[in-house]
């Protein structure tokens, strides 16, 4: 294979062909370096190209014998993540020479793994809309279709997954931001139990509010599940620097009985045709390979969508006037826009209270997950949205209606994998696999399946009319 194809290959693939010396680790780096520069000015994902270091790392990498599981193969970091050397600049030009002096617990990780980050990549401002968009680096736009949001906030990752810039990259998950762009661009990822991932800044603030405390994982994103599982492994673990993190078992007992519950039918809305086929198509695929699997409906939808954006509208209340200098008049007035529904007026009860809620519901999806082992359910309800359509007066509404499947990931802190499922219409479609907390097993193990059924989808050549 040459150098230039060696893009095209994911993560452990290519570890596999570095350790066994079928090529080198500047060859895959470089082959990495040359994609970016040939499709970046398409999609727009990567911020900055760490092409020196990366290069030099390589060289590193290849004068010594591989010891880690990803010696030598490079990796994208999204710019909310510190990297030692290089802007941690949240997509606002406040922050664009705010350089940490360490890495985040996750960037080590993957570096003591053998990983090379050779790319920053696109988020919107602070995270804050699930399309990826900044006045810093402006547009991500999605491979498949350029009249389409990419997701966010990691839609720089998931974009430069999709063209193969990446073969591997890390991102952050409140509502959504890992497999957002997953479902947009047609890649694959894990929101993994909130606690299992270690979270930290160096830069103040560094400890978030409550809604960070209980909603926020850090997490992988790949163009297979393989490499997702991988990654997983590599980022789980106690890290002192983040007082929610844990140590626990990477697997569970394996069930006597495989069953999958499909969501068809999600209370707050209608589906699209597209979204519920995929739906039904993992969940035969699932069926096939001998799982049982029956249509149902966990518990509470809609109440969980009050408790998330309460939770999150607790940070924000006090985060926004702290922002509004430095993010776009646009974002201000969208975040007061969605604070409007889930004002302390419309849920009248004390934040202690909305808390023995969410562990209410939290015990009674245990209970449906207990039943059915893995959940099969719509990532977004809709097909991804035209640019900045999240910012009409409209957008409020929009987002309450793609999230409805999104947010019971983040406020009951449960795993969630996201896989494709095919192309309809010439775009990605997919589906997430929600299971039980600690149980990112299982939801690997089904997005596998489904993954085998349906086969991987990218890299592709981005679109470019």
């Amino acid at each position: 294979m040459g150098e230039r194809e060696l893009w095209r290959l994911g993560a452990t693939e290519l570890a596999e062909r570095i350790r066994a010396k079928e090529v080198s680790s500047r060859e895959v780096v470089q082959a990495h370096l040359d994609r970016i520069e040939a499709v970046n000015p398409v999609v727009n994902a990567v911020t900055r190209v760490l092409a020196e270091e990366a290069l030099a790392a390589a060289d590193v990498a290849d004068a010594r014998t591989a010891e880690g599981p990803l010696h030598g193969v490079p990796i994208t970091v999204k710019e909310n993540i510190d990297l030692a050397g290089a802007a941690t600049t949240q997509g606002v030009p406040a922050l664009a020479a705010a350089v940490s002096a360490v890495d985040a617990p996750v960037v080590e990780r993957m570096r003591a793994a053998g990983a090379i980050p050779i790319a920053r990549t696109n988020l919107p401002e602070f995270g804050l809309r699930v399309s990826t968009v900044n006045p810093l680096h402006g547009r991500t736009w999605n491979p498949w279709d350029r009249t389409r949001v990419a997701g966010g906030s990691s839609g720089g990752e998931g974009a430069a997954l999709a063209t193969g810039m990446s073969p591997l990259g890390l991102g952050n998950d409140i509502g959504g931001s890992l497999r957002n762009p997953a479902y947009c661009c047609g890649v694959a990822s894990l929101k993994p139990t909130t606690g299992r991932v270690p979270h930290f800044m160096s830069m103040p603030p560094q400890d978030g509010g409550v809604a960070n405390q209980v909603m926020l994982a850090e997490g992988p994103m790949a163009r297979t599940v393989a490499d997702v599982q991988l990654a997983y492994g590599i980022l789980s673990g106690r890290d002192a620097r983040d007082p929610f993190s844990v140590d626990a078992p990477l697997t569970g007992p394996v069930p006597t009985v495989r069953r999958a519950a499909v969501l068809l039918d999600v209370p707050g809305g209608p589906v699209d045709p597209s979204v519920s086929d995929a739906v039904r198509a993992a969940g035969a695929a699932l069926e096939a390979a001998g799982w049982e699997v029956v249509e149902a409906v966990p518990p509470e939808l809609p109440r969980l969508m009050e408790l998330w954006a309460r939770t999150l509208g607790e940070d924000l209340g006090v985060m926004l006037p702290l922002m509004e200098a430095t993010v776009s008049p646009e974002l201000v007035a969208m975040l007061r826009r969605l604070e409007e529904p889930f004002d302390v007026a419309s849920m009248p009860m004390p934040m202690p209270m909305v808390h023995a809620e969410r562990s209410r519901l939290m015990r009674a999806w245990a209970e449906f997950l207990g039943e059915h082992q893995v959940l099969v359910a719509p990532t977004w309800t809709q097909l991804p949205f035209e640019h900045d359509a999240d910012l009409r007066e409209d957008g409020v509404e929009l987002l309450l209606d793609l999230l409805r499947c999104i947010v019971p990931g983040n406020i009951l802190g449960i795993p969630a994998a996201c896989v494709p499922c095919g192309l309809a219409d010439g775009r990605p479609r997919g589906v997430q696999l929600y299971a039980d907390r600690w149980r990112e097993d299982l939801c690997l193990d089904a997005a596998a399946v489904v993954e085998a059924a349906f086969g991987v989808l990218t890299p592709t050549e981005p679109v470019t009319g």
